[in-house]
């Protein structure tokens, strides 16, 4: 999570429709496998750790961000989650790299860096914005090096070393109306200028969005099609 985004939602983030889509698509991609320990890589707020460890058997989180002013400690619903600058090994079973990837030059290199530090058997859950023709402004504000076609991700995941468990896109819902509004953008030749488009929402609409997503939920694990995101489920074996 980027905490450019996190200061313009502040505490609405957990009700935005986005984030708490996203939260759900994150469990219902982990089926039974929920973990003991979490490593969040490039967590920001830690907002998705935080909600593992609030609604699953998780136990302890940390969190890693270049970002944070300095290293704390803190507990959700009794829980121990641990914001740090970086990290060595660790004993973590799943390891959370909510887009980030798409942030750094060789993303190849960085899961590898991570994949050192945990042990067998860890469970990787990847996620990156999808399809480089919906590159906007938005991407533009987050620093983004580029889109990602679930091909591409499980490519770079294999390349990793890591091994492919599931793929598949999400927000598909929503994908066709933000396909026509870039592609209209692009066709009128309007210039793509950095600016965000995470916003809050009236709640009508918050609610509508939340619910389309939900119901894509049912079939999300088969979408190897189109979606806003691309996720991946891989394992160090």
């Amino acid at each position: 999570m980027d905490l450019k985004e996190t200061d313009i939602l502040g505490k609405d983030i957990e009700q935005h429709w986005y984030y708490r889509s996203k939260a759900k698509a994150m469990m219902n991609f982990l089926g039974r496998d929920m973990p003991l320990k979490i490593l969040d890589i490039g967590a920001g707020s830690g907002f998705f750790s935080q909600h593992l460890l609030a609604n699953t058997t998780a136990q302890e989180a940390w969190c890693v961000d270049i970002s944070y002013e300095a290293d704390s400690d803190k507990k959700e619903k009794g829980k121990r989650i641990h914001y740090r600058r970086s990290v060595d090994a660790l004993d973590a079973d799943l390891v959370l790299i909510m887009d980030l990837l798409e942030h750094v030059d060789d993303d190849v290199a960085l899961l590898k860096k991570y994949l050192s530090m945990v042990p067998q058997g860890s469970h990787f859950l990847i996620t990156v914005p999808a399809f480089q023709f919906l590159w906007s402004g938005h991407d533009e504000f987050l620093e983004h090096k580029r889109r990602y076609t679930l091909k591409g991700l499980e490519a770079t995941v294999r390349n990793a070393g890591l091994e492919v468990k599931l793929g598949a896109y999400y927000f598909a819902m929503v994908f066709p109306v933000a396909a026509i509004l870039r592609m209209a953008q692009k066709a009128l030749g309007k210039r793509i200028t950095a600016r965000s488009q995470m916003a809050r929402y009236h709640p009508i609409v918050n609610t509508v969005l939340t619910l389309l997503c939900k119901v894509e939920l049912h079939f999300m694990r088969f979408n190897r099609m189109a979606g806003l995101s691309v996720f991946c489920l891989a394992e160090k074996v």
